[in-house]
């Protein structure tokens, strides 16, 4: 996952701001979409592109102004990118935006949130066209289309490019979950959202004069004007000169969004509204539940300190706050709320290579000096992806004296992996799967129902998956549960990490090869 951001400035603006503040408002606010770096291209008439790109957390790019670069450089338009963790760690190499080297009204930049499912086939052609690649991204394969389409129907014709029918073609050609912006040599920004919907991309129209496209709508917090959502298959085209904003249907049928659930519930700022409900008030009825589901689960003895009830830092404190709210109205003298977990740095450990997330994991957690000693303590987490995070923090509790560590979930279990730009390509590197392998036939069969697992079945996996962890207890969310708490109902919101029902053909047809080669295991062959 990763989050764009975009900024152009009306002519008709008498703002002292620049495009380049509006950015450092909202880019800080995206980071938790991925905390390896960020990328700026800004535009000015007859100045062209200037690029800024960090390692750095996207928060310092507030840190950054555009007049150390060039006072007398004050772009028209700029588009901007949050990068996660890549195979290449400290890299300028997949930093985004990414530009094709063109001249003039020739120049493309661009930067995506999301994945193409299809990138593979799509690369493969473009390269038997003679096109070339310079890195593994995605973003490129999408620059190179762009790219193919304007050379072969508006550049070589000396014509100017009409990008409702060059995104016509895009919406077409790519199957996954993809938000674009892009920023052409005239100055024209183009916001793009493919016809899956899966990522979203908003904007706004601020009351000083500034177009603006996010991730996220809570990187407009605190700017005043209309906040608009661009729907699935839908572009906003901003003319480069005049500023005429005008939003065009690009696909051929109408789509409603289906909101991915990673993104929307547990990995977006918990400002963010999703159908007019903050991640935050979902987040905390999710562990009003949990608690309700935990709590009968708990054996403690009448003479023993309270429980303590935690959370991993920084996403699962509102999980958190919601389970010892209804811990609270069970037994009040029993439980009590702190925060035993600190973190040393906030790169997220969720998403990245395997041998790059665990030297993150061993880096990241430490306790933050209270004393643990005898105590049981509850963590609630917002999911248990690898389970490989949860085991190392288990590990430094029971390590400091603690008594039993108990894990709070606020999903059901993750069954499925996920090609849309979560980085979970496998079903082999999930906890489920693994403890799957240990089941006998019969519960390996009932398994296979996914969200419809059996009780007892799931108490069994549960257990498992505790053992795995060395944890006392796991206690997932009950997926019936977790329909009734989405906002506005779950028909908008895209739960195939719980379901194995991927969004796009070309996603599914991944996770059934990927699901028949582990279950075809001779070792598993009477499942």
């Amino acid at each position: 996952m990763s989050g764009v951001a975009g900024a152009f400035v009306l002519p008709s603006s008498r703002s002292k701001k620049t495009v380049y503040d509006q950015l450092k408002h909202m880019v800080p606010k995206l980071e938790n979409r991925g905390q390896a770096g960020f990328g700026v291209a800004a535009f000015m008439h007859e100045g062209g592109f200037q690029y800024t790109k960090s390692c750095r957390p996207p928060r310092k790019l507030a840190g950054i102004d555009h007049n150390e670069q060039d006072a007398r450089f004050r772009s028209n338009a700029a588009i901007a990118h949050v990068r996660t963790p890549s195979f290449r760690g400290k890299s300028y190499a997949d930093l985004e935006p990414l530009d094709n080297h063109k001249a003039g009204f020739r120049h493309l930049a661009v930067c995506l949130n999301g994945a193409l499912v299809n990138a593979d086939e799509l690369s493969e052609a473009l390269r038997a066209e003679g096109h070339l690649f310079s890195s593994k991204s995605d973003a490129e394969i999408l620059l190179r289309l762009i790219e193919r389409i304007c050379q072969r129907d508006y550049w070589q014709h000396a014509l100017p490019v009409d990008y409702e029918t060059v995104f016509q073609e895009i919406d077409g050609l790519i199957d996954g979950a993809v938000s674009a912006l892009l920023l052409d040599g005239l100055g024209t920004l183009t916001a793009f959202r493919n016809r899956s919907g899966l990522r979203p991309l908003e904007f706004m129209q601020t009351e000083d004069g500034f177009l603006l496209f996010a991730s996220e709508n809570s990187a407009f917090s605190g700017l005043k004007g209309q906040v608009d959502e661009i729907q699935p298959s839908h572009i906003k085209l901003v003319n480069g000169r005049t500023g005429v904003c005008l939003d065009s249907f690009v696909g051929r049928a109408l789509h409603n969004p289906k909101l991915c659930a990673y993104e929307t519930l547990y990995l977006a700022n918990a400002r963010t509204l999703v159908r007019g409900q903050s991640n935050l008030t979902t987040r905390r009825n999710i562990g009003m539940t949990l608690g309700r589901v935990l709590w009968p689960r708990l054996t403690v003895e009448a003479s023993s300190a309270p429980i303590i009830v935690a959370s991993m830092p920084r996403t699962g404190a509102p999980y958190a706050d919601g389970l010892f709210s209804c811990l609270l109205k069970q037994q009040a003298a029993m439980v009590e709320r702190d925060e035993v977990i600190a973190i040393s740095r906030s790169h997220r450990t969720l998403i990245g290579a395997r041998s790059q997330r665990k030297s993150l994991i061993s880096q990241k957690y430490r306790l933050n000096g209270k004393d643990v000693t005898d105590r049981i303590i509850i963590v609630a987490d917002e999911a248990l992806i690898r389970g490989d995070t949860s085991r190392a923090v288990t590990e430094m509790l029971l390590g400091a004296g603690a008594k039993a560590v108990h894990w709070a979930i606020g999903s059901p279990p993750v069954v499925a992996p996920n090609y849309y730009g979560m980085g979970i390509e496998t079903i082999d590197e999930l906890a489920f799967w693994n403890v799957w392998k240990t089941l006998p036939s019969e519960a390996r069969q009932e398994s296979l129902r996914f969200h419809k697992i059996a009780p007892q079945t799931l108490e069994l996996i549960q257990h498992k998956i505790a053992l795995s962890i060395n944890a006392a207890t796991v206690t997932y969310l009950p997926f019936q549960a977790l329909l009734s708490l989405l906002p506005q109902g779950h028909d908008g919101i895209d739960l195939s990490a719980f379901t194995f029902e991927m969004p796009t053909p070309a996603g599914q047809k991944r996770a059934n090869e990927n699901l028949n080669r582990l279950i075809a295991d001779p070792l598993y062959e009477n499942v």
